[in-house]
């Protein structure tokens, strides 16, 4: 993202998806689609945070990253967001994070 390139509307990029399939086999139903996408940090982890901040207990969010510091950073801040990293996924050339709140 270039410096003076526009990112997209926020709420645009906070589409709602329906289901995945984690890589142990299990669904889940995805409250939210977190769009992170050429985001650096600490952005990913702010959108995270406020998403499950708000969320009711077993939502879970799929959170879309590009950045690898961002992918490393958002699984061990579950802990103190009273949240479970479920798993993170390598798409094409973006990580597809799982979270969900307990």
């Amino acid at each position: 993202m270039g410096l003076f390139s526009k990112k997209a509307d926020p709420a645009a990029s906070a589409a709602t998806a329906t289901e995945a399939t984690l890589p142990d086999g299990s669904r889940v139903s995805i409250k939210q689609q977190i769009n992170c996408l050429g985001d650096s940090c600490p952005r990913p982890q702010l959108m995270t945070k406020k998403a499950l901040t708000g969320a009711s207990p077993g939502e879970v969010f799929e959170v879309m990253v590009d950045n690898p510091t961002s992918m490393e950073a958002i699984p061990p801040m579950m802990k103190d967001l009273a949240s479970t990293h479920l798993a993170t996924v390598r798409a094409d050339r973006h990580w597809r994070v799982f979270v969900r709140k307990d």
